[in-house]
């Protein structure tokens, strides 16, 4: 019986903060696949190797974490005084699903350098030497993003002495702005409970003060010292443990159902990206995860935070801005965590080290709001050429 040969698609393989993912061109494509639905889906998974009831993605291009189980779709922008729109699919692992719910701040950092190196930028936006602005129209959740990309001799400068914990070499600093992060409008709200800490009762489990808050991605913040751990925790500490994991996703769907993404609690297994769960707690000595030594002098704040179940090597970089703007109002548990007031940005630790993120917050008409948050990240092209893909489904 004859089968039909491989499809090739133009792709690049990018490192973007502390994640990777395969990136597309909306236009190179298959035609099925260029707009949302189950052939998109069905090209996505099958590209990353899911679903894969082992766990490991060897027939795709995943790593099986939920760093590595990523993809990009990115396109010139129609819209006003944008460059790009960048669509973000978190693909499962074991499970036949993209979860769209959500933005990759990680991956952020890589959408400028590949929207100037494809050509998705005016060249007339791109200066011979210094900073190209790309702005980004991030479509998952309607949001802008400004990247501030090096240029060295007319291209991306991607060598450099910039270190990011929880990336193993240096290479060039790149600057992200996350506009108007919060939820707003249609009845949204940054805090959408109203309140910035909460009672969240879990059945069976307990009753947790939890701040719930829609900055960068929905995330629930409880404390690190009522769920029975230090904040100094690294991924082995968690992720060994299957009963914890299964208390903390029983969490998040209780926590997901009070913030209003769900209606019914089972729909939280379908809505693995969002929302995130974290916990936090005030300065302590630890060891990361590479053995470096973080004292409780170098940090605001410890915080550790899951995604897709499990313990996060570092920090997701939209849960950076969530973290950015709950420590920028007084009284969230992460401020609280953090010595209370009001800042404008906070160090601090994650189980790979440690990183400094900046919000800007203000209280009008009883309401909080965040202008922006910035981090810095850094991104490179992994490689780049053609994804070969069994023709199924699209």
């Amino acid at each position: 019986m004859a089968h039909a040969p491989q499809i090739k698609i133009p792709a690049t393989y990018m490192r973007g903060g502390t994640s990777k993912g395969v990136f597309f061109k909306l236009d190179d494509l298959p035609e099925s696949a260029r707009v949302p639905g189950p052939a998109r889906d069905a090209l996505l998974m099958r590209v990353i190797g899911s679903p894969d009831p082992y766990c490991k993605q060897i027939d795709g291009m995943g790593a099986a974490t939920s760093s590595t189980s990523k993809t990009v779709i990115i396109g010139k922008s129609s819209r006003p005084e944008h460059d790009v729109d960048y669509l973000f699919g978190q693909v499962s692992i074991d499970q036949a699903f993209v979860d769209w719910s959500g933005n990759c701040g990680n991956l952020s950092a890589a959408v400028g350098p590949f929207a100037i190196s494809n050509g998705l930028v005016d060249p007339d936006r791109i200066p011979r030497n210094g900073i190209a602005v790309v702005r980004i129209w991030q479509a998952n959740i309607q949001k802008t993003i400004i990247a501030h990309v090096p240029i060295t001799d007319g291209a991306v400068q991607e060598t450099g002495d910039f270190e990011l914990d929880g990336v193993t070499f240096p290479a060039a600093e790149l600057q992200l702005e996350f506009m108007n992060p919060a939820e707003e409008g249609d009845g949204g709200s940054m805090f959408p409970t109203g309140n910035l800490v909460d009672d969240l009762e879990v059945p069976g489990i307990g009753t947790f003060k939890a701040t719930m808050i829609n900055s960068g991605i929905p995330t629930i913040f409880l404390d690190a010292e009522a769920l029975g751990y230090t904040g100094t925790e690294l991924q082995d500490d968690i992720n060994g443990d299957a009963a914890a994991l299964a208390r903390f996703e029983t969490i998040r769907a209780h926590g997901a159902l009070r913030m209003g993404l769900i209606q019914k609690l089972e729909e939280a297994a379908a809505r693995q990206h969002t929302p995130k769960v974290a916990f936090v707690a005030r300065p302590k000595a630890y060891t990361s995860s590479s053995g470096k030594q973080i004292g409780a002098g170098d940090i605001d704040v410890l915080v550790r935070a899951l995604s897709m179940g499990k313990l996060h090597h570092a920090m997701m970089g939209t849960a950076s801005v969530a973290i950015a703007t709950a420590a920028a109002v007084p009284g969230t548990l992460v401020n609280l965590a953090a010595g209370g007031g009001q800042r404008d940005q906070v160090n601090f630790g994650h189980p790979s080290g440690t990183l400094r993120v900046g919000a800007q917050a203000q209280l009008i008409d009883g309401e909080w709001t965040v202008t922006k948050a910035i981090m810095s990240r850094s991104a490179r092209v992994l490689m780049e050429g053609r994804v070969h893909v069994p023709p199924t489904g699209f």
